[in-house]
């Protein structure tokens, strides 16, 4: 039986799509908010959704990641009044199956429902098998499942493959991944370094050369490329890629053939290539800086890994597995966690992502030495102060930023916090309320000082009542 939902806030749109739908003998459930129809998405299985874009409690386009990551993920057709490009883009980007404008005429949904059920039922008699061998890579957020997917796409195929993201979101982690459970997998896995290559050297790293080509080459060397025969071919930061070496490379990757520097005869290599990059190749070529014929020949399937800020919820789930490798690495007892410590790394913004994260735990690992429990104290101190003033900021609503020795916030509090920093990471954090208490003491005493106990002012600097600063400071034990 063929279930289908339709999102949309529209009542008379989803009356007719459910008389449309039933004349084609499927079944149909409607939801006008986003809430609901994610509801039924996740406690049903439907084979088509019908999404609307502008819904009374958010974006459409904004569930599309969390439709995606379902285990038996629908195909989705949007279907919209706002006839807006770039949302296009971000919804066929996204996985959607189509993008309809409203009005649509009965004809042009009845077809575009046809083909996508159509195309279901295909991908599903083939009976490909989506399980990969993720042994090293970890994640349960919506986000990174869509890229999971896109990966186990890539490692049946044997199209060339991008791989987008910021430095440190495990890139090499997922190209390595795809050739192991690729039908290459018997090859290697050869790295291309592309930031350190040179024009003097490309062609003899890359081709690799005869005894006696050139100066200092005392043997036959065998390139990169042949290297990866068989294999893959992984071009790590490929937007670091000098223009002339992208000119070269260009040939190669065309057909597959190459002449070692030296040699009279061209070589061939039946390598298989995947690239990444933390560049925006597309503005690169605008600026005239990477070739577009390059760009064109690398991206045919492309995917993009999201910053470890944008997953949080996998933070804990990475932790634990970092934890548990490195102290089978330096031969110590498994260790425990303490309260505070996952919740301290996810009040952190990780601009390093994975590999800050990474790296930080393993400093933790080896400040905890023998001890049997991981506590926050262990974190390096430059990123509790970071979480600390963040939770400042919060409790305060002033931002709060470093300036000398001390801390001020938005309406020039010096020194704020400063005597809670100085203390509180040579110990286990307090509680939130003590926390907090702690800071409204700082505060108030360092205003009372700057306002030399001037009540206006206190009062139109804090924002407090008059009745409310007067309890506070018998709450405190202060005075003015």
């Amino acid at each position: 039986m063929t279930n289908i939902l339709v999102i949309d806030d529209d009542i008379e749109v989803c009356e007719t799509l459910e008389s449309l739908i039933g004349r084609l003998s499927h079944v149909c459930d409607t939801a006008q908010t986003l809430s609901r129809g994610m509801a039924l998405a996740k406690a049903g299985s439907y084979d088509v959704v019908f999404l609307d874009v502008s819904l009374p409690d958010g974006n459409g386009l904004d569930i599309l990641p969390q439709l995606m990551a379902l285990s038996d993920p629908p195909e989705v057709i949007i279907l919209t009044g706002r006839g807006d490009p770039d949302g296009a883009e971000m919804a066929i980007e996204g996985g959607v199956w189509d993008y309809l404008l409203k009005p649509s005429s009965v004809r042009e949904i009845s077809l575009t429902l046809g083909r996508a059920l159509k195309y279901r039922e295909e991908k599903a008699g083939k009976a490909e098998s989506d399980s990969l061998d993720l042994s090293e890579v970890v994640g349960g957020s919506p986000t990174i499942k869509a890229s999971f997917k896109l990966m186990a796409q890539a490692a049946r195929s044997d199209t060339n493959v991008l791989i987008t993201g910021e430095t440190g979101t495990g890139k090499e982690l997922f190209a390595s991944t795809i050739h192991q459970n690729s039908r290459r997998h018997g090859g290697q896995f050869v790295v291309v370094d592309c930031a350190g290559l040179t024009e003097t050297l490309v062609e003899s790293t890359l081709f690799g050369h005869r005894k006696g080509a050139f100066t200092g080459a005392q043997a036959d060397r065998i390139g990169l490329i042949k290297l990866a025969d068989k294999g893959t071919l992984f071009l790590d930061e490929v937007g670091e890629m000098p223009l002339s070496i992208q000119k070269v490379f260009l040939r190669v990757l065309q057909e597959r053939t190459f002449r070692p520097v030296g040699d009279t005869r061209e070589q061939t290599s039946d390598f298989r290539l995947v690239a990444a990059t933390n560049r925006d190749l597309d503005a690169m070529v605008e600026q005239g800086q990477f070739r577009a014929d390059l760009l064109f020949r690398i991206k045919t399937m492309r995917i993009h890994l999201p910053p470890l800020s944008q997953r949080p919820e996998d933070i804990r789930a990475l932790a634990l597995f970092q934890v548990i490798r490195l102290c089978e690495h330096y031969g110590m007892e498994k260790k425990n966690f303490g309260s505070n410590f996952f919740t301290t790394l996810e009040s952190y913004s990780w601009p390093g992502n994975v590999r800050e994260l990474f790296n930080i735990l393993e400093r933790a690992v080896i400040e905890a030495g023998q001890e049997r429990t991981i506590y926050a104290m262990h974190l390096p101190r430059a990123l509790r102060i970071e979480v600390a003033k963040a939770q400042i900021e919060r409790m305060t609503g002033s931002h709060v930023v470093t300036v000398g020795s001390g801390l001020v916030d938005g309406v020039s509090v010096r020194k704020i916090g400063q005597e809670i920093f100085e203390d509180i990471f040579d110990q286990a954090l307090p509680s939130l309320r003590e926390f907090k208490g702690t800071a409204e003491k700082v505060y108030l005493g360092e205003l009372i000082r700057q306002s030399a106990g001037d009540l206006a002012q206190i009062l139109n600097v804090s924002g407090l009542s008059r009745s409310h600063l007067y309890s506070l400071l018998k709450k405190y034990g202060l005075s003015l």
